[in-house]
């Protein structure tokens, strides 16, 4: 078996959130393959930790990948901040040809994929493209190291660092089976119970998504469970209804231009234009305005979160632009990049202002890597944890699997990728979206 179809029967897909089946990335030719260590959103703390407890995994996920694909070099990007993650690395680069490491400022959205193809490359990444349109591939590093369990080891990816932070009293970054429910990880740092008075973010603060279902399960892409009183105006922000940002935008918005000035894509020259969208869309008249300023939107939240003094939410009103218009395939130009801003270096919003404004300040607290794997007695295993089609589950209720087997299966020729039981137990449930198993000897 080659080392392409050793990642594929893993299961390795895109760690940092996006869920791309990393098989598909590494079949591409490039010039150079960009570690992401860079940890965009505040608060998580898996990307540093990994760095630094898994070096070696790193560096030889990065050799396999470079050479996959026919790269002439690979760089591992990661904050100058990490200190002891530098370190590390570079003791496993030691004698390593043709794999570098960039250190970054400590900015938001630093862990932006074009953010990084710009800060190592020189190049950005035209409107509606991905990074190999401007020669790289960008693999997060926690999928490094699951290619290296691939490809040495022949281990799939069953399980998940995760950071659970915010109002709980031990924030601790664990590992998981996949499919184990977040109220498990909760209590594990000592969070509250569930109840009316809290809410969950899941991944982070800026990008992640508010749920009140504490069932909710582990995936392969999640990195950040962080919980908050539902009173916190982070949570308000999340979950308002958009129809009211609608009419506000019509009265409120001055059309002051602050979102558009700061926005990380802008300042890149893709024209990304949140404040002529608040426009449009008041005016109903959405529409109307050019795809390519609406499509280039990464929908980081800074303009919502830091940028707007109106208490405004563009970043809601992009993605539900961007939305409407990938899903009615409405055609846009790929254009190239105007030329990144000469004032970019000076726009790139620090870390700890962003977290300020979030309100999250006294939760920017370490979340220390804990040894050993959590234990689960059931799990309730997504069979769709990445872009593309969902799994087939190939077990049926009541048949016996071990940790380590795969449950669901891609068809030969769809995008996917398989996924595998962490546990060793009997399967309870089989439905079109989820397999549940219980573990040996084990109580739900």
């Amino acid at each position: 078996m080659s080392n392409l179809d050793k990642i594929k029967a893993a299961g390795v897909v895109g760690a940092g959130g996006a869920g791309f089946p990393t098989h598909v990335k590494l079949a591409a030719q490039a010039e150079v393959v960009i570690a992401n260590g860079a940890e965009c959103e505040p608060l998580l703390r898996v990307d540093q930790q990994v760095m630094e407890r898994y070096a070696a995994e790193v560096v030889r996920g990065m050799q396999i990948a470079v050479a996959l694909t026919g790269a002439v070099r690979g760089v591992i990007c990661l904050k100058e901040k990490y200190k002891q993650a530098v370190s590390n690395l570079q003791s496993a680069l030691n004698g390593v040809a043709n794999i570098t490491l960039q250190l970054i400022d400590n900015y938001y959205p630093a862990g932006d994929e074009q953010a990084l193809v710009y800060e190592v490359t020189g190049r950005v990444v035209p409107v509606g493209g991905i990074p190999i349109h401007a020669g790289a591939v960008v693999l997060n590093v926690s999928t490094l190291v699951g290619i290296t369990n691939a490809v040495d080891k022949s281990t799939p990816v069953t399980h998940k660092y995760v950071t659970i932070t915010g109002a709980v009293e031990r924030p601790t970054t664990v590992q998981v089976p996949i499919g184990t429910p977040i109220r498990r990880l909760i209590a594990h740092a000592k969070g509250p119970a569930e109840s009316g008075d809290y809410a969950v973010i899941l991944g982070g603060p800026a990008m992640g998504a508010v749920t009140t279902d504490w069932d909710t399960p582990v995936t392969k892409i999640l990195g950040g469970i962080i919980v908050l009183p539902t009173t916190h105006s982070l949570i308000g922000k999340k979950t308002a209804p958009l129809e009211n940002q609608i009419r506000l935008s019509r009265s409120v918005c001055c059309q002051c231009n602050q979102c558009t000035m700061l926005c990380p894509r802008n300042t890149l020259g893709l024209g990304t234009s949140p404040h002529k969208a608040m426009r449009a869309l008041a005016y109903g008249k959405g529409d109307g305005l050019p795809p390519e300023e609406i499509v280039s939107c990464c929908e980081c939240g800074i303009c919502t979160y830091f940028a707007c003094n109106m208490e405004l939410m563009p970043h809601r009103i992009m993605g539900k632009l961007k939305g409407e218009f990938l899903r009615n395939k409405v055609p846009f130009e790929k254009r190239e990049s105007r030329g990144a801003s000469d004032e970019r270096p000076y726009k790139n919003l620090p870390t700890a202002r962003m977290i300020t404004r979030l309100g999250l300040k006294k939760y920017d607290v370490p979340a220390p890597m804990e040894d050993g794997i959590l234990p689960i007695e059931r799990v309730k295993i997504p069979l769709k944890q990445h872009i593309g089609a969902p799994c087939t589950a190939c077990v049926t209720v009541g048949q016996a699997v071990t940790a380590g087997d795969a449950i669901g299966t891609v068809a030969e020729g769809q995008l996917g990728s398989p996924v595998h039981t962490g546990i060793s137990g009997v399967v309870t449930a089989v439905t079109d979206t989820h397999i549940e198993i219980q573990a040996k000897g084990g109580t739900s």
